[in-house]
């Protein structure tokens, strides 16, 4: 029976012989001009629904209603070829030193960051020994104060936690070496809330030593307003005004979290100059390469049977 069902399988395909012999290879391709606007519209649609759900995402979602969004300011230091203005750095540097530096620390900043940035090394040298540090302890184990160095960091208004908290009827005020970095909406954020503060709307009531600030979540600052016109004077003569001490701190700030900011600029345009003469060779190597590939033939042959 097995030997039957063989011989009738080879004589079927004998007989499909001419068949065979005629088979052709069918590739699909999109050289006609629908297919490829149907696949540039797919293309498109895909990189635009992707634009769209990640912009979507990337927007912060507050559990308050009482949040303001700071708006968009024209800073100088904001363009990729801008750098920041070391004017403005130096007159922030004098308002944070003469009211920020009452309630807020900047541990992460030392004097020597000063230097070749809004000072010379011997200013940057009386600046710091203007301020007295603790140290020790000494030979007989007491702590005792000297004036500052080049090294030493700025000195913080209060020794400890609980000091700044009893102080500021329990509200802890931040460090500032970071806060530009660490709040959204970053150096547009503390411009507006140094100059928001306001009187509260009807219906909100707010508890003893609180004020209000609409660009704070939830409305109420432990901070009182620090920034009015005229409250220092600058060393170079520019009118104090609020908006001027509000935008110079920021400044000044913006540049003590992120002091690399101008280098970093530099460094990039130079990478961006070498990478682009790079870009023609990497083009030239990719089409030495890759030319006999990719416009190869291919063709199949079906096998002859004699």
């Amino acid at each position: 029976m097995a030997a039957l069902v063989g011989r009738s399988t080879k004589q079927a395909l004998l007989r499909a012989k001419p068949a065979l012999s005629n088979q052709q290879a069918t590739f699909v391709t999109l050289k006609s001009k629908t297919s490829k606007r149907v696949a540039w519209f797919l293309g498109s649609l895909a990189v635009g629904g992707g634009t769209v759900v990640a912009g979507a995402l990337a927007q912060p979602t507050f559990a308050s209603d009482l949040v303001l969004h700071p708006p968009k300011f024209p800073w100088s230091h904001n363009g990729p070829l801008q750098t920041l203005d070391h004017a403005s750095i130096r007159r922030g540097y004098e308002v944070y030193k003469q009211v920020c530096a009452a309630c807020h620390s900047m541990q992460y900043v030392c004097y020597r960051n000063l230097v070749n940035v809004i000072m010379t090394e011997d200013e940057a040298k009386a600046e710091a020994e203007e301020a007295m540090v603790e140290d020790g302890p000494n030979d007989v184990g007491e702590m005792f104060e000297r004036p500052g160095k080049l090294s030493d960091h700025f000195p913080s208004p209060y020794k400890n936690e609980e000091q700044a908290r009893a102080a500021n009827n329990g509200a802890y005020p931040p460090d500032l070496s970071y806060i530009v970095q660490a709040r959204h909406g970053g150096e547009d954020y503390i411009f507006s809330l140094l100059t928001g503060y306001s009187d509260p709307p009807a219906g909100v009531k707010l508890m003893d030593g609180q004020h209000f600030n609409a660009y704070f979540p939830g409305g109420a600052i432990g901070m009182a307003q620090a920034l009015y016109n005229e409250i220092i004077e600058y060393s170079d003569g520019t009118p104090a005004t609020q908006s001027q001490l509000a935008k110079d701190v920021c400044v000044f700030l913006k540049w003590a979290g992120e002091p690399e900011h101008d280098s970093r600029k530099l460094y990039g345009m130079r990478a961006l100059i070498i990478l682009s003469f790079l870009l023609g060779v990497a083009y030239y190597m990719k089409r030495l390469k890759w030319t006999t590939v990719k416009t190869r033939k291919l063709a199949f042959k079906p096998p002859s049977y004699k």
